[in-house]
């Protein structure tokens, strides 16, 4: 076994990153720390995230589906808030849940497509 401290970073799929870094920190508002030829690196709060150029079709769900996603937590006013903001942008919600119970994460959560269709999720807990 490995006693693992954190998550350093984790990576999102994109094709044009000029396009990506104006989704996320100007649409979004995350904070751009750098970039290079290939990467865009945020973060938000202490967490970081980075935008890589990818020579591969990205399409990690069918359709509306959303399994495959990255999810980021926000305040109870935030999350209403971001419900009109994204329809403000024109950003489709594919999909709007309410968790409770032995959930691994309660509370409500909200699905949308980034430009490559990375699906994104904002999620407010109902733990506080």
């Amino acid at each position: 076994m490995i006693n693992m401290k954190g998550l350093t970073h984790f990576t999102i799929p994109v094709t044009d990153l000029q396009r990506s870094k104006e989704f996320y920190v100007d649409t979004l508002g995350f904070k751009f720390e750098r970039e290079n030829k290939h990467m865009v690196f945020v973060s938000c709060e202490d967490d970081f995230f980075v935008l890589t150029e990818s020579e591969n079709p990205i399409d990690p769900n069918q359709g509306d589906k959303h399994e495959i996603h990255t999810a980021f937590y926000v305040d109870a006013d935030e999350y209403d808030r971001a419900i009109d903001y994204l329809a403000e942008k024109g950003i489709r919600i594919i999909k709007k849940e309410e968790r409770h119970g032995d959930a691994s994460f309660t509370g409500r959560s909200l699905y949308f497509h980034d430009p490559d269709r990375n699906v994104l999720e904002l999620h407010d807990s109902d733990k506080g």
